[in-house]
């Protein structure tokens, strides 16, 4: 299964994913802003604490369906005390998503600079006899 990767995420917050509740993330970092330039609401994402520079063949993570995503633009000032104020911006992205399985890095098809990262998963799935 092709999916965009997002990493570097906390191991807690995907814990917390697992146990089947829906979360909004924002995040800050310019490689996932990126890779989140193109997602819609019902495209399954990757996510992994592994960071994108050592993403590689067998790293784990989870896939997650998005419900939601949101790229914006916030106003930021920072006030010396004084005479200085400094005006800047920064983008960041709102992610609603919610867990789906298990999964393992088969393939990364795409880690280029300035491009989304994709990656191909295998969903890791274990079944119960009752």
């Amino acid at each position: 299964m092709e999916c965009t990767a997002i990493t570097g995420i906390s191991p807690d917050l995907i814990k917390d994913l697992r146990l089947g509740k829906a979360r909004t993330l924002e995040l800050h970092s310019t490689p996932n802003i990126i890779t989140l330039n193109g997602v819609q609401p019902g495209m399954p994402v990757f996510l992994t604490p592994v960071t994108r520079e050592d993403l590689g063949i067998g790293d784990q993570g989870i896939v997650a369906d998005v419900i939601g995503i949101t790229i914006s633009m916030k106003r930021m000032i920072d006030y010396s005390p004084g005479i200085v104020y400094e005006e800047r911006e920064r983008m960041s992205a709102r992610i609603k998503i919610k867990f789906c399985c298990n999964s393992t890095i088969k393939t990364v098809i795409q880690d280029a600079m300035f491009m989304p990262v994709l990656v191909d998963v295998v969903k890791c799935c274990s079944y119960h006899a009752g």
